[in-house]
């Protein structure tokens, strides 16, 4: 069986980087204790491309933006509604989404399911 992942992209502010990390490691135990198989958060670097259309413009991302890029891997599309499930009860997650103190626009991240259609 092939694994199934949750992917996002997010505008982020380059002066919250350093708050979005924290609040990442946080959340990548939180996942991976309740059995998610890999996650990663990665943080745009290379960026400014040409003739392709950027993360910057696919994320709205302004000019003080950087891209988060990030995908959470878990057994099937079952197991990640069961993982999903157990990690928005976890008091640990609800703590760290204070609304009033989010280093990005939770309305801006893009997000979704995904099957796998290669895996090399």
């Amino acid at each position: 069986m092939s694994n199934y992942v949750d992917g996002f992209v997010i505008p982020l502010p380059k002066d919250k980087i350093n708050d979005y990390k924290r609040m990442a490691e946080q959340a990548s135990q939180i996942w991976k204790e309740h059995g998610a198989l890999d996650y990663w958060e990665c943080i745009g670097d290379d960026l400014k491309v040409k003739d392709m259309l950027s993360f910057m413009k696919i994320a709205n991302a302004g000019p003080d933006d950087t891209v988060v890029f990030a995908w959470i891997v878990f057994e099937s599309r079952e197991h990640r509604d069961a993982v999903n499930a157990r990690v928005m009860a976890d008091p640990r997650l609800k703590e760290m989404c204070d609304p009033a103190n989010q280093p990005f626009d939770y309305k801006k991240m893009a997000y979704g399911g995904f099957k796998t259609l290669v895996h090399a």
